[in-house]
């Protein structure tokens, strides 16, 4: 036997279709009433039934607020830094302690979480009020 000569074993069924009057009766072999009797599509559609289910938000939301700032507390500073050494978002980025934030370099925060005790010069970034006492104590400066 080779592979032209193979053939199914049973014959080919044609499909019924339903519904096109002739010698079925009446309802034409659907049945009287319901969702299968009728014309047209059988299943609800399928992005109605997404929009559905999501969440109504009510409000104007075209807008978004950007959080593009790095955080860092004083002991983080503390122990990667040296004596007199600046401080600014370039300097961070290369120690590793910051990394930028889509691509750009961000603006930094700095809170006093910690002790400091080391004479630090802050460039182009923003402190808290505790951290600004702290930094000021230990002899460091902060510019704006």
């Amino acid at each position: 036997m080779q592979i032209h000569e193979l053939k199914p074993k049973h014959k080919n069924r044609t499909k019924r279709r339903v519904g096109r009057g002739g010698k079925k009766g009446t309802y034409s072999g659907k049945g009287i009433k319901g969702q299968n009797s009728r014309a047209g599509r059988k299943m609800e559609p399928i992005i109605r039934s997404l929009i559905k289910r999501y969440p109504k938000l009510k409000g104007y939301r075209s807008f978004r607020f950007d959080n593009d700032f790095a955080v860092v507390n004083l002991d983080v500073l503390e122990k990667n830094t040296k004596d007199g050494e600046t401080i600014n978002p370039e300097n961070l980025i290369k120690k590793g302690i910051i990394s930028n934030i889509k691509g750009k370099t961000p603006k930094v925060k700095i809170l006093g979480t910690g002790k400091i005790t080391k004479k630090l010069v802050f460039e182009n970034c923003k402190t808290s009020k505790t951290a600004k006492d702290a930094i000021e104590k230990a002899g460091g400066s902060v510019k704006i």
